[in-house]
């Protein structure tokens, strides 16, 4: 891209944001989406897709100058590899993308329709929230996944990107604007807070008079900021210390695939791996062949006492240090595992229900009524029996793509898909009916 182009993607970045003329616009264009037909919406979402694939390079060049700022700040490897774009995970947006047109549309959907010994005719019918405000960091692929979301609900949402992501934000929110255009929806459906001040992430917090719900996806510092700032309902999310416990009845080399997927396939993410509980009867047969499997791909191992006791015996090639008092409260999003041995089932439940956030913990047994037990009393927003963490995520449920991971308790829990961006209304049809 040229240097001149490159010039002006970043003034901008140095103009002023009129926070309140973009709540306005937002609130005027979700009435405008409000009342779009199915048809309308997919059409937009196959011409982003169209557009993004037809404006790969561009995309990818821009990335790459956030990777290349990022790699000369010292990001760390995991916070570089969620920035980063590739010619595959555009394809991979674009197919995200069809595949959300592809999905039912919730608005406009009927629940609960019923007659009332009175004659009046209820039901709640499924409309759009409104306007959404998203705050997130390093994930240039949300911005995609919440606009595609978004617009097939009928929500405008505002965007509020990290700043080591920003020109590539800022190359996908062109995307989106250029399709919108093509089919003539309001570009105001999708906006972007182009200036890295975090001052503009409070006055988001504030917009109440038009923005909805808001919606952080990041650290624990932007949780805690967006629950203390925000006047407007905030849906939190996506932060994991995420669990497996091994019982003794578990067959171990099946188990050796599920934990190293969880913690491998991705370790940069939410729903990967972070803490592995492995019943006492079955730890020293175990714990060796669980070093020796990851350690092929350089996991540190990070145990209690009586688990280092065992691995440092071992000549599986793995680098294994003692757990520190923090280890089992950090999400590691590293090649980094922690380790305990649990004598029974309750220590393993009673070590998820104190150390967990709710977001993705699993057990791998044989033993049903261990399996029945163990789901039944962790209520993170996705319980796994026999199954990798990994699967905690829109696409992979089958929702097309997510918004983000919630692991609150009110509206909406898990990934948030179609669904979970709409609320309703009652609709009452009466025959001239009065109340007496």
């Amino acid at each position: 891209m040229a240097a001149t182009v490159m010039d002006e993607v970043m003034e901008k970045t140095r103009e002023q944001v009129d926070m309140e003329a973009l709540g306005r616009a937002a609130r005027a264009a979700s009435r405008v989406l409000a009342t779009l037909t199915t048809d309308v919406k997919n059409q937009a979402l196959l011409a982003i897709a169209d557009e993004l694939e037809a404006q790969s390079q561009a995309v990818m060049e821009r990335n790459g100058l956030d990777i290349a700022d990022g790699q000369a700040k010292g990001l760390s490897d995991a916070l570089l590899d969620r920035l980063l774009l590739t010619e595959q995970r555009i394809a991979g947006l674009a197919a995200d993308i069809r595949r959300v047109a592809s999905l039912p549309d919730p608005v406009g959907a009927e629940m609960d329709s019923r007659v009332l010994p009175n004659g009046l005719r209820l039901s709640r019918r499924r409309i759009p929230i409104g306007v959404l405000g998203v705050i997130y960091e390093a994930r240039p692929n949300v911005t995609i996944d919440i606009a595609s979301l978004s617009l097939k609900t009928g929500n405008a949402v505002i965007l509020r990107g990290g700043s080591e992501t920003l020109r590539s934000n800022m190359a996908l929110v062109d995307v989106i604007h250029r399709a919108l255009d093509r089919v003539n929806l309001p570009r105001a459906a999708v906006q972007y807070i182009s200036n890295p001040d975090r001052a503009y992430v409070t006055q988001l917090l504030h917009l109440d008079k038009y923005v909805d719900m808001i919606i952080p996806r990041g650290g624990h510092r932007l949780h805690e900021l967006c629950r203390r700032e925000s006047t407007i309902p905030v849906i939190t999310g996506g932060i994991g210390i995420c669990h497996l416990y091994v019982d003794d009845s578990a067959d171990q080399e099946k188990a050796l695939d599920v934990i190293e997927n969880a913690k491998v396939q991705r370790p940069s993410v939410c729903n990967a791996l972070d803490t592995l509980l492995v019943n006492r009867k079955i730890a020293q047969e175990f714990l060796p062949k669980v070093a020796a499997r990851l350690a092929q791909s350089h996991v540190e191992l990070r145990a209690t006492p009586d688990a280092y006791a065992i691995l440092a015996q071992g000549n599986h090639g793995a680098t294994v240090r003692e757990a520190g008092p923090e280890d089992f409260d950090t999400e590691w999003m590293a090649l980094i595992l922690g380790i305990k041995i649990v004598d029974t089932l309750d220590e393993a439940i009673a070590h998820i229900q104190e150390h967990s956030m709710d977001h993705s913990d699993g057990i791998l047994t044989n033993n049903w009524a261990n399996a029945v037990r163990f789901v039944n009393e962790v209520n993170s927003s996705a319980v796994f029996v026999n199954a990798s963490t990994r699967f905690n995520d829109g696409g992979q449920f089958g929702l097309g793509a997510e918004v983000a991971i919630s692991t609150q308790k009110l509206h909406a829990r898990g990934p948030m898909g179609l669904e979970e961006l709409t609320t309703y209304k009652w609709v009452c049809l009466g025959d001239w009916h009065i109340r007496r």
